[in-house]
This record gives structure tokens, C-alpha cells and sequence, in this order.
């Protein structure tokens, strides 16, 4: 069974975040073995220079990295990556079972994004949409279009 891994910086604290989570793991579970691992978002000033944010997402980018099973096809969320709809998800996650030897890894960055490296080292960037979301949402929208493509892949009626 094909191991789907979510690895988000920040935490949920939202109830209802959590519980669309929730819901959408326990679906997937027929799928794949989801499993969704919360990092720590580094701590900034109220205005933190360039330089600040930098070093801190470079912290992240190596606690992500611990995170990272070796030969995962990796997917990084950026807003300049490639746009696809549900049944192109779909495609991604048959291409990603097979090159990431059965373990695809979705990663969602903290408030200030990505270090440049890690994003650098994805296999794909791929990008939700031109609008810009919060992580906590886009976290559960991502479930939803994992389960989505699991669905549409088993032939499933939940697509239509």
C-alpha cells in the first residue's frame, strides 16, 4: 500500500481544521497509509529582517529534511509550481507511488514558505491555485484532493 506523508510547518489549532483533517485521514486509510507530521514554525520577531526569515526557513528546511524517507517522490506546495486539476493529481500520485518506491511526501511551508533549497530538491512543485490560502486550509484542501485522486484512480464515485 502506497505511504502518502504530509509534512506541515505550523500547527493546527483550529477545532474545525482539525476535524476535516481527521475525516479525510480516516477516508484515505482505504487508499493508502496516510500519515501527517507537524514541525515546528520558528519563532520570529514582530518584524523580522530578511535575514532573520531566512535563517529561519533554513532551520525548517533541515528538520523537513529528517522527515524525508530516502527515495520518497517528493511534492512541495509553492505558489510556482505547476497547476492540475483532480485527475492530473490523480496521474501525479501513480507517478509518485512508482518513483518514490510506494512513499509520496506533500510538504506545506510555514507562514513565510520555503527555504529555496527545499524547493530545489522537490521532485515537483506544484501549486493549488493562483489565490493565495492559509496553510491550516490548505492543508485540508490538499487531503481533499489526495482522497480525490485516490478515488478517481480506484474509479470511484466520489468525483462525480
Amino acid at each position: 500500500m502506497v505511504r502518502v506523508k504530509l509534512l506541515c510547518v505550523g500547527k493546527l489549532k483550529e477545532s474545525f481544521y482539525r476535524a476535516a483533517v481527521a475525516e479525510y485521514e480516516k477516508r484515505l486509510r482505504a487508499y493508502c497509509a496516510p500519515e501527517i507530521t507537524e514541525l515546528a514554525e520558528e519563532r520570529l520577531s514582530d518584524a523580522p529582517s530578511r535575514a532573520e526569515i531566512d535563517a529561519a526557513l533554513s532551520r525548517e528546511a533541515a528538520a523537513l529534511r529528517r522527515h524525508i524517507p530516502a527515495r520518497a517522490y517528493t511534492v512541495v506546495l509553492s505558489p510556482e509550481g505547476k497547476k492540475c486539476d483532480s485527475a492530473g493529481v490523480a496521474k501525479l500520485l501513480s507517478t509518485a507511488e512508482i518513483a518514490g518506491g510506494g512513499t509520496v511526501v506533500f510538504i506545506i511551508g510555514s507562514s513565510f514558505g520555503l527555504d529555496p533549497a527545499i524547493k530545489r530538491e522537490a521532485d515537483l512543485l506544484l501549486s493549488m491555485s493562483d489565490m493565495t490560502f492559509p496553510h491550516h486550509l490548505a492543508r485540508v484542501m490538499l487531503l481533499e484532493q489526495i482522497y480525490r485522486g485516490f478515488s478517481i484512480r480506484a474509479g470511484g464515485k466520489y468525483d462525480k
